[in-house]
């Protein structure tokens, strides 16, 4: 999201490597040229062999590591292959996966731990049919239901506006409709 870039550190280290910087749930005109910016990468990765490769993370977020939430069509608006990857954070006493809490207290938290696990699973490239390609929804669904059977994953009909109700509950935020229409920056 777009307020990484200002961190300390992880901001600099972030625009070094070539992040695209979104602002999520924008429907301002600047929110087709993020999408536009996205496509061209992964177009020219495609293409270009000795092209950086673009990751991203269609959830949007992230979860206990049960669940799949709906993807965003944004990665596959480029009607490219994609290399599907499951990210898991093996974990006994706090889960690396920033699930419910602040920026500054996860960081914290994350490095009182003596070692923190990541397990990847690499799946096999998947090439969209002609179907997937005319249409982004479908191309992203169809990815998502391979990596929810590959991962022993649940599918949740629940994103980031749900996520967000269920942060201002547990931080006793009493404004919960306000909640679901924040806009990070």
């Amino acid at each position: 999201k777009r307020s990484v870039a200002r961190l300390p550190l992880v901001g600099l280290i972030s625009k070094c490597i070539g992040c695209i910087f979104v602002q999520r749930e924008s429907k301002t005109s600047d929110f087709k040229g993020v999408s536009g910016a996205v496509t061209e990468r992964i177009q020219r990765a495609h293409r270009q062999k000795n092209s950086p490769m673009m990751l991203l993370f269609p959830e949007g977020t992230t979860t206990n590591g049960d669940y799949l939430l709906p993807f965003k069509t944004g990665a596959f608006l480029a009607r490219a292959p994609v290399q599907p990857v499951i990210l898991r954070y093996p974990y006994k006493r706090f889960s690396p996966a920033w699930d419910s809490m602040d920026g500054a207290r996860h960081v914290f938290l994350l490095l009182c731990q003596f070692v923190n696990y990541l397990e990847v699973v690499h799946l096999p490239v998947y090439y969209p049919s002609e179907q997937e390609k005319d249409d982004p929804k479908l191309y992203a669904d169809n990815v998502r239901k391979l990596m929810a059977v590959e991962g022993n994953l649940i599918l949740s009909d629940l994103g980031l506006a749900e996520k967000r109700v269920y942060h201002a509950a547990l931080n006793g935020n009493n404004s919960l409709p306000r909640a679901l229409h924040k806009k990070d920056d």
